[in-house]
């Protein structure tokens, strides 16, 4: 007989041997107290920590006025939503979350999905259903999500090179003119830091008569005037026809959305068995997530800290000669090249030091890439940043990793 046993274990083997096998670090957050966590020991002993890679990026997990909207929530709707929306109905805090949504993003609708992931799935997918023949051109670094959405769909996909419009151009201008096209990009890339040009991307688009859908789970609460992400700070958020985006990272809480025309939301709405047959988000998560957006868009002071205490951290990183990649964002990364460093330096950084990042290595990114992605927060203090940089400084001598500018 087969044995399946063996097969599962020489496939945990093989992710072992290659450096990349990943253990989750056992983490309690301490409520009003982000970024400090307790870890929990192997042998039941626990130890302070400084969290620096989570995607809680402006600390909203903690807030107060998140908590608060969250704790009413609960004592007026109870725990869970009962079921699908089709099935249980919708609870009056998603109705004005997904209303909050797309007046956010100076769309017509939203519609709320479980998750970020989900929500790529489900709507990339959906509309190769809905456009018979369409054809999708992705950047080449897009996320899982978003790759599973285009391969699940089955239609003609062409994936351009990393913000390369000039590689985009001659594909678009290569495809039949009378097909259906649609170009799937981010604004912010979480593991190099860069940004896309929107403005480029939107043009294209419209000279190949091609659908926009930009994923700014990365970008919303943090770029923009009111927080709404790269497209509303580049002044093009009319031209973007989809907008994806999460409700677990900057707005601190959990799920995912899209923003668009009232037609497409209905018809993917109508299609998406993402959306149909998954049971709909909490009505604690939704209120909480409602106020989080909120008070988001009336604190802009929360965005220039976050993009200050980014620059500095990368500053003191550098002047330490630690390689820090280039990056026009908020994400820090530190570049190791190898998985086993990596690695290692993550380990003994949380051991020796108390400080928490994981190590990033395939099929997150590329093989000879691997690196440490920081996400300095407005409440990273710079007393933290000191014992972090003098932390690095002795980790990359005793691990004799190179401190030259490399370019993954």
């Amino acid at each position: 007989m087969f044995d399946y046993k063996a097969a599962f274990e020489t496939a945990v083997e093989q992710v072992k041997s290659e450096g990349r096998y990943r253990v989750f670090a056992d983490l309690k957050r301490v409520r009003g107290q982000f970024p400090l966590a307790k870890r929990r020991r192997a042998d039941g002993t626990e130890q302070d920590v400084i969290v620096w890679c989570s995607n809680d990026y402006l600390g909203m997990g903690q807030h107060p006025v998140v908590l608060d909207a969250m704790k009413a929530a609960i004592d007026e709707a109870g725990a869970g939503a009962g079921g699908t929306r089709n099935i249980s109905g919708t609870t009056r805090s998603a109705v004005d979350l997904e209303a909050e949504l797309a007046s956010w993003h100076q769309k017509e609708a939203a519609l709320l999905f479980t998750s970020g992931y989900v929500a790529n799935e489900a709507t990339l997918t959906t509309l190769q259903r809905i456009l018979p023949g369409l054809i999708t051109f992705s950047d080449s670094l897009n996320h899982a999500s978003m790759i599973a959405g285009i391969r699940n769909g089955g239609g003609e996909r062409h994936i351009f090179a990393h913000n390369d419009l000039e590689h985009l151009e001659a594909l678009l201008a290569a495809a039949p003119a009378d097909a259906p096209k649609l170009i799937a990009f981010e604004s912010v890339y979480s593991m190099d830091g860069d940004i896309a040009d929107l403005a480029g991307t939107i043009a294209l688009a419209k000279k190949y008569g091609a659908l926009t859908y930009l994923d700014e789970v990365h970008a919303v609460g943090l770029y923009g005037t009111t927080g709404a992400g790269v497209a509303e700070r580049d002044g093009v958020l009319d031209q973007i026809d989809i907008i994806e985006c999460t409700l677990g990272k900057a707005i601190g809480v959990m799920g995912g959305y899209i923003a668009a025309d009232a037609v497409i939301v209905d018809a993917v709405r109508s299609w998406a068995s993402g959306f149909i047959f998954t049971t709909s988000l909490p009505p604690a998560l939704t209120a909480g997530a409602l106020a989080s957006v909120r008070h988001l868009k009336a604190h802009p002071e929360l965005r220039d800290a976050h993009q200050e205490r980014a620059a500095t951290l990368k500053a003191r990183l550098a002047a330490a000669s630690i390689p820090v990649m280039d990056s026009e964002s908020h994400i820090v990364p530190v570049f190791v090249g190898d998985p086993v460093h990596t690695k290692m330096i993550s380990d003994m950084l949380l051991e020796q030091h108390g400080v928490y990042v994981q190590p990033i290595n395939y099929p997150t990114v590329p093989k000879g890439t691997e690196r440490l992605r920081f996400t300095p927060s407005p409440n990273h203090t710079d007393a933290m940043m000191d014992d972090l940089v003098k932390a690095m400084d002795a980790l990359w001598t005793h691990c004799n990793v190179a401190r030259l500018p490399q370019v993954a």
